[in-house]
């Protein structure tokens, strides 16, 4: 059964990585908790994805007030771990979070353009594109 808990001094040092090919488009553990360090003012929350008390992934969202929405900003599942769908699991969770949590009506995220298994999970969710980007990076929004 998949589950999240905060990433704290006692579980953050989990060796998960994705497959090389995979890492233009998803940080690594060092990344996300740099910006959930940095997005802390903004209430940033890592999670440690687990099924059962086994480490899969990881995940991060943090508050935009200024927009009235929550960010996912990161989700990734280790490379051992991908394609069991634990990455839909851990993502409705996080969603649920949020609407409990309900401060905000929507999140937003943001996906490289090129990763077509990103695109099909967060549309899966219920994102939809906004019609912006930057860059090479795709807007997507979600009411909640």
């Amino acid at each position: 059964m998949v589950r999240l808990v905060s990433v704290g001094p006692d579980n953050w040092r989990e060796p998960l990585t994705v497959r090389e090919d995979q890492r233009w488009f998803v940080s690594d553990t060092n990344r996300l908790l740099a910006r959930a360090y940095a997005y802390r003012e903004l209430n940033s929350q890592a999670k440690l994805i687990l099924n059962g008390e086994t480490p899969v992934g990881m995940l991060l969202w943090y508050d935009w007030p200024e927009a009235e929405r929550y960010v996912f900003s990161q989700l990734f599942i280790d490379r051992r771990y991908q394609r069991r769908g634990f990455g839909l699991q851990a993502a409705r969770l996080a969603l649920d979070i949020m609407r409990a949590d309900g401060r905000y009506p929507k999140v937003c995220l943001c996906y490289v353009e090129e990763d077509e298994p990103a695109r099909q999970l967060y549309e899966k969710l219920g994102f939809s594109p906004t019609g912006e980007a930057e860059r090479s990076e795709i807007l997507m929004e979600l009411t909640l």
